[in-house]
């Protein structure tokens, strides 16, 4: 397994693959429908223009295994030192350890652009998610309780924080 730096000519249709199965199997992402192809342009767009990573794991045969990226985490100014981030790995290799590899490359990443606080929105019935992120430092900032409704129950959306040091100096504006 490597890293890369995710394409959206490369690997568009292997990320959307990994978000329907996501969308459809679990509450790692809060929605009802897969995505069409056609949401992969502009969801590229979106991190080409911010400057933000899309981190990919690939096997030896270049078949993606898993990424993790963050955006934009609320729209105004004064956040721009905060990132909402995600990482999500396609079913058959969950619980490999790659969610770690991704999440520390996705930290180093945060701290080369000076984010200062990374945040990871998480089903709270996501216990392996939590305890990934517990060990690489992040701690509970809050839980917002019946936040969706999906697969005919309400869940519980928990709020992750990791502070890093960076920037040095931050400014207003």
């Amino acid at each position: 397994m490597h890293l890369v730096q995710c394409t959206e000519e490369r690997h568009a249709g292997a990320i959307l693959a990994i978000f329907n199965e996501a969308i459809v199997n679990s509450t790692a992402l809060y929605d009802y429908k897969p995505r069409a192809p056609e949401a992969m342009s502009p969801w590229f767009a979106t991190k080409r223009a911010n400057g933000f990573p899309v981190i990919g794991a690939e096997d030896d045969s270049g078949r993606l295994l898993g990424f993790s990226s963050y955006g934009t985490f609320r729209a105004w100014p004064a956040y721009k030192y905060t990132v909402e981030h995600s990482i999500y790995i396609e079913a058959g290799q969950r619980g490999a350890g790659l969610g770690r590899t991704l999440l520390e490359a996705l930290i180093a990443s945060a701290r080369e652009h000076d984010v200062h606080i990374m945040v990871g929105a998480i089903d709270l019935q996501n216990t392996a998610s939590i305890a990934l992120h517990e060990r690489l430092g992040f701690e509970h900032a809050g839980t917002i309780r019946q936040a969706a409704f999906k697969f005919g129950r309400w869940l519980d959306l928990a709020f992750f924080q990791l502070v890093l040091e960076t920037p040095l100096k931050p400014v207003d504006g």
